[in-house]
């Protein structure tokens, strides 16, 4: 739209775009307003709207993300996630156990990365694992573990959703959903937190392209659900010294392609805890613009990821280590 646009013009033109069988996605800025026409490739053209009152122009936005890419939001988004900015100079910090496994272990957890410096608090209460055997996680229990822990410390709660079933109970607890690198391409599941309007963060798959995880991202934009962090835990390779391979080009290549905020996981992406806070401070010089870093206080003892958890003495120095990289980059933390 031209700067300054009028309100009723801009309603014009919602209203023709919907006439013609798309679905509009207005983003309204200080002085212009861009609204993404969203449809099936049958229908009706949109050069018509060119002549409308308060139209400066038509652009056809040549990748599969129409929404998720520069194209359609030229600057970066600066997220508010429960309160939080994300993707501005503030990073984000996003810390706890992989597994809510007790209220003595996660209201530690919680104290100990407050004090730290995180603004969230992960924590697992639905667990997908690779093996039927291995612990699921304590469900209902494990959620009112994490209500209590943001209760004590105000930390904001991240949490993973597995199933749509489980969203109504989620989401009464959960600041942000947490999308699984297992769950990446869960399509309906997608679309579920996309129509909720929660926050989420989408992990990415361990075999996904960077286009797959975009257009995953799509899924959730498409709903008018634009809180979407994307977040890189390390891709599937063939090296064996590391659980993944912490891919880091992703973070320019990222944010060459799209306005969305990116976190980087370390913890998933290395698997090692020893090499957690070097890749930690590697993903910020790259520009991530947060982390999501496991901790947990018996890391021998956990239930899930131990290898890879840090003792929340050295999520501390993590964080203290970082701050001098973030500096340097113009960022805080």
């Amino acid at each position: 739209m031209e700067r300054n646009s009028s309100r009723e013009k801009i309603d014009d033109v919602i209203r023709c775009i919907e006439e013609l069988g798309y679905k509009a996605h207005p983003i309204v800025g200080v002085e212009r307003t861009v609204i993404g026409c969203v449809g099936h490739e049958d229908k009706s053209p949109l050069s018509q709207l060119e002549s409308m009152s308060g139209v400066e122009s038509v652009i056809p936005i040549l990748k599969p993300f129409k929404l998720a890419g520069r194209e359609f939001k030229p600057e970066p988004s600066i997220l508010d996630v429960a309160g939080i900015p994300v993707g501005g100079t503030q990073l984000a910090l996003i810390a706890g156990p992989c597994s809510v496994e007790s209220r003595e272990q996660t209201l530690e957890i919680a104290h100990a990365v407050k004090e730290a410096g995180a603004q969230f608090l992960r924590g697992g209460a639905f667990k997908p694992r690779t093996s039927p055997y291995a612990f699921q996680g304590l469900r209902g229990q494990g959620l009112e573990i994490l209500a209590e822990a943001r209760e004590q410390t105000g930390l904001r709660i991240v949490t993973e959703i597995v199933s749509i079933e489980d969203l109504p109970m989620i989401q009464d607890v959960a600041d942000v959903f947490q999308i699984g690198a297992r769950n990446c391409q869960n399509y309906a599941l997608l679309n579920a937190v996309g129509q909720s309007k929660k926050p989420v963060v989408l992990k990415r798959g361990m075999s996904t392209t960077i286009n797959e995880w975009l257009m995953a991202a799509e899924y959730v934009l498409s709903h008018g659900n634009y809180n979407v962090v994307l977040c890189e835990r390390g891709i599937r390779t063939f090296e064996t010294a590391t659980r993944f391979t912490l891919d880091l080009n992703a973070v320019p290549a990222v944010k060459q392609l799209s306005h969305l905020p990116i976190i980087v996981d370390p913890s998933h992406g290395t698997g090692h805890w020893n090499m957690v806070e070097v890749m930690a401070r590697a993903a910020i010089a790259a520009g991530a613009d947060g982390l999501m870093i496991e901790v947990h206080p018996h890391p021998d003892a956990a239930l899930s990821d131990g290898s890879q958890s840090l003792k929340p003495e050295k999520f501390a120095h993590l964080v203290a280590e970082a701050r001098k990289i973030a500096e340097a980059v113009d960022r805080e933390i």
